[in-house]
């Protein structure tokens, strides 16, 4: 059985986008406004996920998110792991060790997912590429450094929202950690229930977060 945690952990402090269908050829700030629109178009999505650290290791699983301010990245069976933002915090659980950890959203690539007020427009820009069908852009904003870089990919399609359909990201965080992150089965507008972001915390012998 591989190790976990390192690949997770660094999903938390970064999510990147190495292997991603190539990006388009920058067209100006029209893709950029149209990838704004996209984001916060997107008020629900659910997905399946595939996650590979630098090192080349690959988890799979389920992604649930719901705006404002929540998503839930439910790792396949036999990893003891959860990811789950709510409540203006991301939390990584890991049950194996009964371990909490608990981190602000707007410290983690995912609040350019969360917040539906935040306009990437100001510090994204369009990364070059040569298929017209892909939109590739990079988020880094110089005010919040720890939130590291993260690269968006998505593909043109007239019934996602906006008209792009999230593909994934690459995530890079201030330590180098590299995390790839690609979706398939995309649903948007889906209801998504609140009681999908509660959790069981491994602290407690009863109950629930």
């Amino acid at each position: 059985m591989f190790n976990t945690r390192p690949a997770v952990i660094a999903t938390i402090a970064a999510l990147s986008v190495a292997a991603v269908p190539a990006p388009i050829a920058a067209q100006a700030t029209g893709d950029l406004a149209a990838v704004q629109k996209s984001l916060q178009a997107m008020e629900t999505m659910t997905a399946d996920f595939s996650q590979a650290d630098r090192n080349g290791k690959v988890l799979t699983g389920v992604l649930t998110l719901k705006k404002p301010g929540k998503i839930r990245f439910q790792y396949q069976k036999g990893v003891p792991i959860l990811i789950v933002a709510e409540g203006g915090a991301l939390t990584f659980i890991d049950y194996s060790v009964k371990q909490v950890q608990r981190w602000p959203i707007k410290n983690s690539p995912l609040v350019v997912f969360l917040d539906p007020s935040r306009d990437i427009t100001r510090y994204a820009k369009l990364v070059p590429g040569y298929d017209s069908r892909i939109v590739s852009v990079e988020v880094n904003d110089p005010k919040h450094p720890e939130t590291g870089k993260i690269t968006l990919v998505f593909v043109r399609n007239a019934g996602a929202p906006g008209g792009l359909m999230l593909q994934g990201w690459v995530a890079l965080d201030s330590q180098n950690n590299r995390t790839t992150v690609r979706l398939t089965n995309q649903k948007f507008g889906v209801p998504v229930s609140e009681n999908t972001f509660r959790w069981n915390d491994p602290r407690r012998t009863n109950g629930r977060k």
